[in-house]
């Protein structure tokens, strides 16, 4: 899969709810009442990554998850990025 230009990233970003970029990749966090609210969160998150063989980034700090997307095969953002974050907001 291709990476995206700049025009493309901006274009695709502006159709994501609270996604921002960073750098080569996008990024997003999801609030949670807590540690086990942020982990049953990553829980709904992992069937739709295995769905698609493409898996985020993921860090919990209490009652926060953030997720960060870029395709590490291809150094950058590709559409499988935005489709993942559009189906992980979705979920």
């Amino acid at each position: 899969m291709a990476r995206l230009d700049d025009s493309e990233i901006d274009e695709r970003l502006e159709g994501l709810d609270g996604w921002t970029r960073d750098g080569d990749s996008i990024v997003k966090e999801y609030k949670c009442d807590d540690f086990k609210g942020s982990v049953a969160f990553v829980n709904k998150v992992l069937p739709v990554a295995e769905g698609m063989d493409h898996h985020p980034d993921v860090a919990i700090s209490w009652d926060t998850v953030t997720l960060t997307e870029s395709t590490h095969s291809e150094g950058g953002l590709t559409a499988n990025d935005f489709e993942l974050a559009s189906r992980v907001d979705s979920a």
